[in-house]
């Protein structure tokens, strides 16, 4: 990964700061909101939800970001049209920034479900150095959300079996380990990265590629050759990919001439990869074949431009399929793996979340007073002020809202008594819930950095992982659907809704 530094940010986040020290608030204290204002669209699939990732990341970040010397004289010979853009006050005063003094965090958790329009993290700090933090802290929380949201997609099609990330080599430059990170987060099992399973602490998981089947039928071993090969060195991790020449006529045959020999040297083999043609037809034809051979239990791993809607068509042509050749469907289905590599670390057909970072506050002498951008397109207004994010749970314990309510209001007698969800744009539309719809209700944001100390717990990628398949259990089914899911509620209060609009109202 390609630790960003202080200038892996927009330079008008500079110039901003600038002149925020110029006329003396720089140091007053601001707060912005990190939203993301629509789900990704695949184009032939939608997601309905997402999956919070890149906290951590950007938690080591704060603590060990400084403007260097060699960063100061850099922006020092930036010259605008009369003169340096830089003033030397001002480079002073960059100099001295700690981004953790003064900086408070309060952020959703890493692998909880999150949703379009509601604050994913909070930031309070000094005006100009919460501005310069809006880039890198968009770039370090924006990607691995998408890409968590993407392997939870995966992992949700495929039945319970093991999905491994295999896109270290088709991701982005810098973007393969947070990418890997994020991908176990949102329920991927293993990753074939190897740095990002150390820092992970889970074992990498991987095969062979054709060049080891190429280079020895090259040099005149053959197919079997590159087999025996493999086997003679992993003979108890022995995994082959059969589809250099033809899975069924060549490379099923053959691996179970390797896998009885290693049979008979009292190894067990562990299965096949199929990486190409018709996966579904494959894996049924190689699992009858093995089943004949005696190896009924090896795992048969399918890749080669998966993602969330070619592995749920995949099952459902095992299912129909199977028992044309005598297999069992449900028994085969349980010898699957899953190897997703392009679609998921690009996050095909959606590779970039619309997350935002916007000024929602700023404390003046007479207390905080709340910020609004005011837009032509209604859906781009932020919802303003210091506010509290809570999800409301039915009587099936099922998340049926998220509600953003001023930072004072009291959620306990708000939801004793008839609740008005406010739609955040639509004045139209508003929803009344019942004190008896409501089961129970959470706070979302928890505080991350306080003052000068990351004061958040991380857990390791397993915790994560269980904490993401948690929040999708407790999800409506129709917006965990793959096509068209269910709009997921988010929901303003009666008071910041009128606060919005008194504010919109006020600026025009």
């Amino acid at each position: 990964m390609t630790t960003p530094t202080p200038l892996t940010t927009d330079l008008y986040q500079l110039t901003m700061a600038q002149v925020y020290f110029r006329l003396g608030i720089h140091d007053r204290p601001a707060q912005f909101d990190h939203v993301f204002r629509s789900y990704p669209d695949y184009g032939s699939h939608q997601a309905g939800y997402c999956v919070a990732a890149g906290l951590e990341q950007l938690a080591e970040w704060v603590k060990l970001a400084r403007f260097s010397d060699a960063d100061i004289a850099y922006l020092a010979g930036l010259e605008g049209r009369t003169g340096p853009l830089f003033s030397a006050d001002f480079l002073d005063w960059l100099r001295t920034v700690s981004f953790l003094d003064g900086l408070r965090v309060e952020a959703v958790p890493e692998g909880r479900v999150v949703h379009a329009n509601a604050p994913m993290t909070v930031v309070t700090a000094p005006l100009a150095v919460a501005q310069i933090l809006e880039t890198v802290l968009l770039n370090l929380l924006n990607y691995p959300t998408l890409i968590a949201t993407k392997a939870s997609r995966v992992a949700g099609r495929a039945r319970g079996r093991p999905v491994l990330e295999f896109g270290l080599r088709r991701g982005a430059t810098g973007a393969g380990d947070p990418g890997a990170r994020a991908a176990l987060i949102g329920g991927a099992t293993f990753t074939s990265n190897v740095s990002a399973s150390q820092r992970a602490g889970i074992a990498p998981k991987g095969t062979h590629g054709h060049s080891l089947v190429q280079a020895l039928m090259a040099l005149g071993s053959g197919e079997l050759g590159a087999f025996e090969a493999y086997a003679d060195v992993y003979p108890d991790d022995c995994l082959l990919l059969v589809d250099t020449i033809d899975t069924i006529e060549s490379g099923i045959p053959n691996a179970i001439r390797v896998f009885e020999r290693l049979q008979k040297q009292g190894h067990v083999p562990v299965g096949v990869r199929l990486d190409s043609g018709d996966l579904a037809h494959l894996a049924v034809r190689s699992a009858h074949m093995l089943d004949e051979a005696g190896f009924p239990e090896t795992t048969i791993v399918l890749s080669g431009g998966l993602d969330e809607l070619s592995i749920w068509q995949i099952l459902t042509q095992i299912d129909r399929e199977s028992s044309r050749y005598g297999v069992d469907s449900t028994r085969l289905v349980e010898r699957l793996s899953f190897g997703v590599g392009t679609s998921l670390i690009t996050s095909e057909g959606a590779s970039a979340l619309d997350g935002v970072y916007k000024l929602v506050a700023i404390e003046a002498d007479d207390g905080w007073r709340p910020a609004i951008k005011v837009s032509e397109t209604p859906a781009k207004v932020p919802n303003p002020g210091r506010k509290q994010l809570v999800r409301l749970y039915d009587q099936r314990g099922v998340a049926t809202a998220d509600l953003l309510a001023v930072h004072d209001e009291d959620i306990g007698t708000m939801v004793s008594h008839q609740l008005l969800l406010r739609h955040p744009v639509d004045a139209s539309t508003v929803r009344a819930l019942e004190p008896a719809e409501v089961k129970s209700y959470e706070t979302l944001l928890t505080t991350v950095i306080d003052d000068g100390s990351v004061v958040a717990e991380f857990p390791a990628i397993d915790v994560l992982r269980a904490r993401c398949a948690a929040d999708l259990e407790r999800l409506d089914i129709g917006v965990r659907r793959l096509v068209n899911p269910h709009i997921y509620h988010v929901s303003l209060t009666e008071r910041l809704w009128d606060l919005k609009q008194d504010l919109i109202a006020t600026a025009r």
